[in-house]
């Protein structure tokens, strides 16, 4: 690490900060992306506020209103958008033309549509992969980054998760993951999940979706299966998901090489950043924020001890809000 780096925190839980007051969206549309996709966004905030985009996790997860939350709403301008084939964007599920990189254009798409010279990026778990990709290929676009539960999505953190490694922490609910696919097909379960969630009968596709998205609900978080999100349950929300993080999964990402991000660090290592990376993180663990923060020792990096991998965990709110805070200084 470089002599003048940022310190590295570690959250207590003393004088923790919660979210701000909810705020509804001043506006909303569904942006054309000259292909088969619409893009549905909002904005949040003040609309004369600092400009900020907030990308939502997965691939496949959607926006919800906590996320605008991270930010104070009188002095920031908040633009999020569900990325293509969740939440509101159209056509639901769909796998067509869908890639990192058709993401980081539409990223450019909506910041061109709303006017905004640079904006400050938010995103955490793959929200994070696409905030960092995004910067590398637009770094004159960012003013700043601020991410959680780091996600290189490199072949290493995808065996971890989907094939050995958090199976050893969640036997019972590696159990339950495992439930759809056979004894022999077990040796490549991200293949075995693509198979069926991308079969033509969508009932095979939601038994599947189902055990895919529960095996992360179960895992999210340090507070146990109580803090799993709700929609995790519903069939239209487990398909999208599950279909469309799987399919980025068996692609790499669609990056280039594996380990793509660190070795394009290099671009971004003057744009102020902000990680805030829960110890017991198990989706994301903590060893890929730390190879980050290696190849970029500016950035500020604070580890929450009692925290997952869950946004919505009070050291993990608290370290977001601060540093948003900190951001609307630059």
């Amino acid at each position: 690490m470089e002599q003048n780096a940022p310190p590295i925190h570690v959250s207590t839980t003393a004088h923790r900060r919660g979210l701000f007051p909810d705020n509804e969206p001043f506006t909303y549309g569904w942006l054309p992306t000259g292909g088969p996709h619409e893009i549905f966004y909002e904005e949040c905030g003040n609309p004369k506020g600092k400009p900020c985009v907030i990308l939502h996790g997965g691939p496949g997860g959607a926006i919800n209103p906590t996320m605008r939350r991270f930010f104070n709403p009188a002095k920031w301008r908040m633009a999020l958008f569900d990325q293509r084939g969740c939440g509101k964007s159209r056509p639901n599920a769909s796998l067509d033309d869908n890639t990192t990189w058709s993401l980081i254009e539409d990223i450019e798409r909506l910041r061109v549509h709303l006017g905004v010279e640079k904006w400050t990026v938010f995103g955490g778990s793959w929200g994070s992969t696409l905030a960092l990709a995004y910067a590398i290929t637009h770094p004159e676009r960012v003013e700043a980054l601020v991410l959680r539960g780091i996600f290189l999505l490199t072949q290493r953190e995808l065996r971890w998760f989907y094939q050995e490694g958090a199976s050893m922490l969640f036997p019972d609910a590696w159990e339950r993951f495992c439930a759809p696919i056979p004894e022999a097909e077990r040796g490549d379960m991200m293949a075995a999940f693509h198979k069926r969630l991308t079969h033509p009968d969508r009932r095979v596709q939601a038994e599947a979706a189902s055990a895919w998205s529960q095996w992360e609900g179960d895992t999210i978080s340090i507070r146990g299966p109580a803090a799993r999100p709700s929609k995790f349950n519903e069939v239209d929300f487990a398909i999208a998901f599950a279909r469309i993080e799987c399919h980025f999964f068996v692609n790499g990402g669609f990056f280039g090489e594996d380990g793509w991000i660190l070795k394009n660090i290099e671009k971004i290592r003057k744009i102020p950043g902000w990680i805030v990376q829960g110890r017991f993180d198990v989706v994301t663990p903590l060893d890929s924020a730390w190879a980050l923060k290696r190849a970029w020792p500016e950035v500020d990096f604070n580890i929450v001890w009692d925290a997952g991998h869950a946004s919505t965990e009070p050291g993990v709110v608290d370290g977001l809000v601060r540093a948003t805070d900190a951001a609307l200084k630059l």
